[in-house]
């Protein structure tokens, strides 16, 4: 396993797909997102923005910001449900930033728009585990073989982050699988 300070191999094809895989996850719960906040674009922009990367357009500043503005909207959310389909979005934006470095860190650019869904999900549900074990399947099944391919060359998930950290590193194992 590579040290942190390490560079691991990264094409342009497998970020395009790691990213394209991030929206499809974020999209899944975009609605608990507009449900709420009708008039608030920014998880939407960021999702789109991410599609748009992966499907062959250029990774530019605007991507960078929607990911960020998503980012805000999940800060300013009011229900925690809401707040976790904003970070799922944002998270699927930020994939197309992953870093060819070996750093746990960089684990939460590829899983962490699927955690942050699968919270999204077991909120909706009134904390029902079963939600999020469901929406973590789909994202296993809907992998892109590039998703298995760059996290095993990346050290696992980092500890901590609470139940969304728990997704991450439930999904980095049954990827890695």
């Amino acid at each position: 396993m590579p040290t942190e300070t390490e560079q691991i191999e990264l094409s342009d094809d497998e970020l395009r797909e790691i990213t394209g895989y991030a929206a499809d996850c974020a999209r899944r719960v975009l609605a608990v997102f507009e449900q709420e906040l009708p008039a608030d674009t920014r998880p939407r922009e960021a999702i789109d923005g991410a599609a748009a990367f992966a499907a062959g357009e250029r990774r530019t500043t605007a991507l960078r910001q929607s990911a960020w503005a998503a980012y805000k909207a999940a800060k300013e959310a009011e229900s925690p449900a809401v707040a976790a389909a904003a970070w799922s979005a944002s998270h699927a934006a930020a994939a197309a930033f992953l870093h060819p470095k070996a750093s746990p860190h960089q684990v939460k650019h590829i899983v962490g728009a699927a955690a942050h869904a699968a919270r999204a999900e077991e909120l909706v549900a009134g904390d029902d585990p079963r939600a999020a074990a469901e929406t973590l399947e789909w994202a296993r099944r809907h992998a892109p073989a590039a998703v298995g391919a760059v996290l095993g060359r990346l050290p696992a998930a980092p500890s901590g982050d609470g139940r969304v950290g728990e997704f991450s590193r439930d999904l980095d194992a049954a990827l890695r699988a």
